[in-house]
């Protein structure tokens, strides 16, 4: 399988800055960049929480060393526990990261935001998270797909515990509403998801081209 093909890269030769923490979503982008023939740096934050963090750090600086590109590592402190960690580690990431970086969020993350804005009553373009954005080049990929390019590539990806703890609500919607949905449903409910998503999208775009058009 040719994953490339369902990524939405910039030209070959193109400089980009990628967001790599080091577990398999963000190694499989600068996998398939490096495929791309695209001059990448690597930027990995550090947010001082997790007691493993400083070694996901230095593993992905190896990593860097292995493929001969750049890396940079951002260092982030928090204070307090005030409001969603989630939130605030996102707001933290995007603070200290290159504007228009690249991040390694795969359709099935697409589909987990979908469902979290309808469970926030987020409007249409809430529904459409991520088409479009040119930073989520791997948005038409599948999350086992990365994952399997990644263990081909010979990489070991860190393991972020966070990632199975339901206290987080992203992780509830993967683990437990996911799978309800698919068992109810009787099939891989993602792509459905996903294609809703640009379906309205599209609608929206052709929308703000018609009122465009009336105020000329």
């Amino acid at each position: 399988m040719n994953l490339l093909e369902d990524c939405d890269f910039p030209e070959p030769g193109t400089s980009v800055d990628l967001a790599v923490s080091g577990g398999p979503d963000s190694l499989g982008l600068l996998v398939l960049a490096l495929d791309r023939g695209l001059r990448v740096t690597v930027h990995h934050v550090d947010h001082h929480v997790r007691l493993t963090s400083t070694e996901d750090a230095q593993f992905v600086v190896e990593v860097a060393e292995r493929f001969a590109v750049p890396c940079v590592v951002h260092d982030v402190f928090f204070t307090g526990v005030e409001g969603n960690f989630e939130a605030r580690a996102r707001a933290a990431r995007r603070r200290v990261l290159p504007a228009g970086a690249l991040t390694g969020h795969t359709m099935d993350d697409l589909a987990e935001t979908v469902l979290l804005n309808v469970m926030r009553g987020g409007g249409l373009e809430g529904l459409s998270p991520m088409v479009g954005d040119a930073t989520k080049p791997l948005r038409n990929v599948r999350r086992r797909d990365l994952h399997y390019l990644v263990a081909d590539s010979g990489l070991e990806p860190r393991y972020d515990e966070t990632n199975d703890s339901s206290a987080h609500r992203r992780n509830r919607v993967r683990h437990e509403l996911l799978p309800i949905m698919n068992d109810v449903a009787e099939r891989d409910v993602v792509p459905l998801l996903a294609r809703q998503a640009r379906v309205l999208f599209r609608s929206e775009e052709h929308t703000s081209e018609l009122q465009s058009l009336r105020h000329l």
